[in-house]
């Protein structure tokens, strides 16, 4: 089914960096779908107020956010592809507010740990823990906040028409995050791919995931990621989640079917093009 304007769910709110993924992966003629929870933005593509999902799954600082593995279970729709966006900080105020005004910082917990070197030369400036960086840059423009800053993107320095005071002042300039696209299995499209990601659990015994390891090399497939999560209620059983990637189609559909001979609940969460650009390279 051909979508003209695409209906993107974001946990958070316009100008998030989730937002910002969704730009960089669907262009800006998008309708958003603000949501308060990622459970939330899946209940929206269930219940279909929205065609898409953008989730974020890890950040190369953080690590994995190991809640989206269970809620992507959880719901089962195909992930249809990747994006990968740089997390560039800046340091935002009210136009024309004097910096040396400033008294108090907000911005979501996790950006403020990633802005640690740049607030340490700033003792003096109260740092407050708030839910989103975009509802943090919004906060100071509706009530008008002279003593406030927030630190946010540069999305949300344009739409909430805030001043940058400080540009990239995340300590790793680095930093970036993996989102997954998802969407409803009637709009999901057959693609020409080259990367999966897999889901399996494998016996409790010595050498059982090495196995289905040795299976990839032999099929010359790389594995760019593997994640365990514990199942629900079982005592020493994990469900792996893997990334795969290859060359050859031929060489992948070999090892899916090699594959499952030594695993249970074998699923194939979403097969897609691998995401390309400098942030990948690493440049």
């Amino acid at each position: 089914m051909e979508i003209t304007t695409p209906r993107v769910a974001i946990q958070g709110i316009r100008a998030s960096f989730h937002e910002e993924a969704a730009f960089k992966y669907f262009g800006t003629n998008i309708q958003t779908v603000e949501c308060n929870s990622f459970k939330q933005t899946f209940e929206a593509l269930k219940n279909k107020q929205a065609d898409y999902v953008v989730m974020a799954i890890e950040n190369n600082i953080a690590g994995s956010i190991l809640p989206n593995y269970s809620l992507l279970m959880s719901y089962n729709f195909p992930i249809v592809g990747e994006v990968y966006l740089p997390i560039q900080l800046h340091f935002l105020t009210l136009p024309g507010v004097k910096f040396e005004d400033i008294k108090t910082v907000i911005s979501h917990p996790i950006a403020l740990r990633q802005c640690i070197d740049f607030m340490d030369e700033y003792p003096h400036i109260k740092v407050v823990e708030s839910n989103d960086t975009a509802a943090c840059a919004k906060r100071v423009r509706d009530e008008q906040l002279t003593d406030t800053a927030a630190i946010a993107n540069s999305l949300a320095a344009n739409l909430y028409e805030l001043e940058v005071k400080e540009r990239r002042i995340e300590s790793n300039k680095k930093n970036f995050t993996r989102f997954l696209i998802f969407t409803s299995h009637e709009n999901a499209r057959k693609v020409t791919s080259n990367k999966a990601s897999l889901c399996f659990q494998v016996s409790n015994e010595v050498g059982a995931l090495a196995k289905v390891l040795n299976i990839l090399a032999e099929q010359e497939i790389n594995m760019s990621k593997i994640q365990s999560m514990p199942v629900l209620g079982k005592r020493n059983e994990y469900n792996f989640y893997v990334d795969v990637e290859w060359q050859q189609s031929q060489q992948y559909d070999t090892a899916v079917r090699q594959i499952l001979s030594y695993t249970k609940n074998f699923n194939i969460l979403g097969e897609y093009e691998r995401y390309i650009d400098d942030v990948v390279n690493g440049s």
